[in-house]
């Protein structure tokens, strides 16, 4: 027997076929936007601390309108594979193409909220949609 886990050990070709099939989807998909955050070079979303200047990328889940102290709020959640993260966009009803399912890149300040990481109007940069 060996002392190296199962994990550590380079994984042959049948080895990953039968992962990929006793894995459930959102644990595919969770695992294809963490390859793609590091692809694209950017910070994972569970990584990022408070008051840190990051550029994230992964899938907003929701977008919802939410307002913040009477101001209109745009409110989505980014998910990376690693951790959701709020993006919020300040005195705004509505962004064409921020929308659920939508890839996106995001990059400025992480604040903490309620627990939450949120990023405050961010500059952002919509992926393609489909297949790159």
């Amino acid at each position: 027997m060996s002392a190296v886990p199962r994990s550590e050990k380079p994984a042959g070709r049948f080895r990953r076929m039968l992962d990929r099939l006793s894995s459930s989807q959102e644990d595919l998909e969770s695992e294809e936007l963490r390859e793609d955050s590091a692809t694209a070079g950017c910070t994972r979303i569970g990584d990022c601390r408070d008051r840190q200047v990051v550029t994230v990328t992964g899938t907003l889940r929701t977008v919802t309108l939410r307002p913040r102290a009477g101001v209109p709020a745009l409110e989505a959640e980014l998910f990376d594979g690693s951790a959701a993260l709020d993006v919020v966009w300040l005195g705004r009803r509505s962004i064409v193409g921020i929308e659920p399912g939508r890839k996106l890149i995001a990059s400025g300040r992480i604040s903490m909220s309620r627990g939450r990481r949120v990023l405050f109007n961010p500059k952002y940069e919509l992926r393609p949609l489909g297949r790159e």
